[in-house]
């Protein structure tokens, strides 16, 4: 029987790894799969090294976490995987 990789696990047993106001950067370039409205299929939505902010974090099938992050320079927000991100500077506290 074949092992199931970390990246497949069902990621919402755990914490979210990143919280609204988390400063992150992508680690890979993302292209559209149909999803982003007004962008055609394959156009490149956020390229290697962009840099954002978690607006927010949702589930998708109840297995895994997908961050809203908003991409200030490119003025658009689009939503991302875990392992496509890495933080840069974790969320201020609230007073």
């Amino acid at each position: 029987m074949e092992r199931a990789s970390a990246r497949d696990a069902i990621e919402v047993y755990q914490p979210p790894a990143f919280v609204p106001g988390t400063k992150v950067r992508a680690k890979k370039t993302v292209r559209n799969d149909g999803t982003m409205p007004g962008a055609v299929i394959g156009d490149v939505l956020v390229t290697k090294g962009d840099e954002g902010y978690v607006r927010d974090v949702g589930v998708f099938l109840q297995e895994f976490y997908v961050y809203s992050v908003e991409f200030v320079a490119l003025g658009r927000i689009v939503g991302m995987r875990r392992h496509e991100l890495v933080a840069l500077a974790a969320a201020e506290p609230r007073p």
